[in-house]
């Protein structure tokens, strides 16, 4: 008679162990839901997993260079993904996002094959940009084997500093705006070197992300 009273007390004892642990451990995954999202302010836009808030009178953004040849490009502005593998509208070469200085909002999005695409596409796009315009690029793959000198200095004067110095596989993540007077300050670049790179054939991963102030009429 003692034994099953020990083991009728064991096995109660198992099951409101089980069920408070349940109970719980439901209850902590919903409140932490629940806070993240309440909690996390508005326009988040960042890379590599984090998240935070641009001032009130700028806008968040990040560039994300593909890795390899493998992942592809993540371009996001004011919490808004503009391109992406997920979005399908990212490629080989140079992915590019035209965006709005006062608005915020995305005008148009480009991918231009840098390997073996026809580069009037590109010099034609960069051409038509106008004043106010904010551009946000990202490369994947190859960079630079068809560009020329005009679509370079088309670069330079949205505010590009190592755009004359890209080649083949380099990695290259910028913003910049039509009708900068400076150079801007949000531009990475990193050489394909054999030595260095960290995958075979290429060189690391690029992250780049800030705020962007909005351009005022």
């Amino acid at each position: 008679a003692g034994m099953i009273r020990f083991m009728v007390l064991l096995v109660t004892l198992l099951g409101t162990w089980f069920i408070l642990q349940t109970y719980f451990d439901h209850r902590w995954k919903a409140i932490s839901l629940r806070s993240w999202l309440s909690e996390a302010p508005a326009g988040l836009c960042g890379s590599g997993g984090r998240v935070w808030a641009a001032p009130s009178q700028a806008r968040p953004w990040s560039c994300v260079h593909g890795a390899a040849n493998v992942v592809g490009p993540s371009l996001c502005f004011d919490d808004e993904v503009l391109m992406s593998s997920v979005k399908n509208n990212v490629g080989r070469g140079l992915n590019i996002a035209l965006v709005n200085g006062t608005s915020g909002q995305l005008l148009k999005a480009g991918t231009f094959d840098m390997y073996s695409g026809d580069i009037t596409k590109l010099e034609t796009f960069l051409q038509e940009i106008k004043h106010g315009t904010i551009v946000l690029a990202a490369t994947y793959d190859d960079p630079a084997t068809k560009m020329n000198d005009k679509v370079r200095e088309l670069f330079v004067e949205l505010g590009s500093s190592h755009v004359g110095d890209l080649r083949f596989r380099d990695n290259w993540v910028f913003l910049g705006a039509k009708g900068l007077k400076n150079k801007s300050p949000f531009e990475q670049h990193i050489k394909n070197d054999q030595k260095t790179n960290k995958y075979d054939g290429w060189p690391e991963l690029l992250e780049m992300e800030g705020c962007a102030p909005k351009k005022m009429d």
